[in-house]
């Protein structure tokens, strides 16, 4: 005979409502877990640097000092010796690290030359495309330019000499950069002048000849200022020098592109 005292506990049971989930009952709001060692970000809050992110900060900042403190030794260098007659182990010393240290930051001799040439050249060709501002008159923009050309010669003579060199011996190792940086430039700025021509605003003139005596007659006072000292029987160019080489030469350049009235 079944047992109908059993029967009744099951058909009890199946009644009985589920349980609430354990979260509802309590009324607990679950979030996801962040992965262990991340901290969660907090919106409108300015998260901390770890310890491992302000070593990192640290460090690429005395890489970042140490790489300048040898190019500025490694510029001098060069054009004191030229680049066959440098080598690492005199940059070097005068660092003031091992051969094997620089090698760290700069694997070879080459790189090292053409990282000095990059900024030079970088220099100037910021001051290039400075010319190509239409919204300034050209008298005002040649001005400008070639007072920031001067005073790059007299704040940089080094590297000056050392891209002079580079090209006197016939830019073996640099010419393609040369070919691929200042011409894109070159020509901007030519587009800008014959505008200005065809404005009336300046004479018509041969403009890539007229870059290219202004690039002589300013980068002189780098490349040969041991001439022009030892002419004027002075230790080196004075400020004066350079304040009358700028009005000799704004005035030259400027005369040449006046409008006749």
């Amino acid at each position: 005979m079944p047992d109908k005292s059993a029967e009744i506990d099951k058909k009890s049971v199946a009644k009985k409502p589920p349980a609430p989930a354990l979260s509802s009952a309590i009324n607990i709001k679950i979030r996801p877990v962040a992965a262990v060692g991340v901290i969660p970000k907090v919106p409108g809050t300015v998260q901390k640097k770890t310890v491992a992110e302000k070593k990192e900060t640290n460090r690429e900042a005395s890489r970042g000092k140490l790489e300048v403190n040898i190019l500025q030794h490694a510029v001098k260098v060069f054009a004191d010796c030229g680049y066959e007659g440098t080598s690492i182990a005199s940059i070097a010393e005068q660092v003031g690290l091992s051969k094997q240290n620089l090698l760290y930051y700069f694997p070879s001799k080459q790189i090292l030359y053409q990282r000095v040439l990059d900024d030079v050249l970088d220099a100037w060709l910021d001051r290039m495309d400075s010319l190509a501002d239409e919204l300034r008159e050209p008298q005002d923009l040649l001005r400008s330019y070639i007072q920031a050309k001067l005073r790059f010669s007299r704040d940089h003579p080094w590297g000056s000499r050392v891209y002079a060199m580079e090209v006197i011996g016939g830019a073996k190792m640099y010419g393609q950069e040369i070919r691929k940086k200042v011409i894109p430039l070159l020509r901007k700025d030519i587009a800008t002048f014959e505008k200005w021509i065809l404005q009336g605003k300046i004479m018509p003139v041969n403009t890539t000849h007229l870059l290219f005596v202004i690039w002589a007659m300013t980068q002189s006072y780098a490349d040969f200022s041991t001439q022009m000292v030892l002419v004027l029987n002075q230790k080196k160019l004075s400020a004066q020098d350079f304040e009358a080489a700028e009005k000799l030469i704004v005035d030259m350049v400027l005369a040449a592109v006046a409008v006749k009235k």
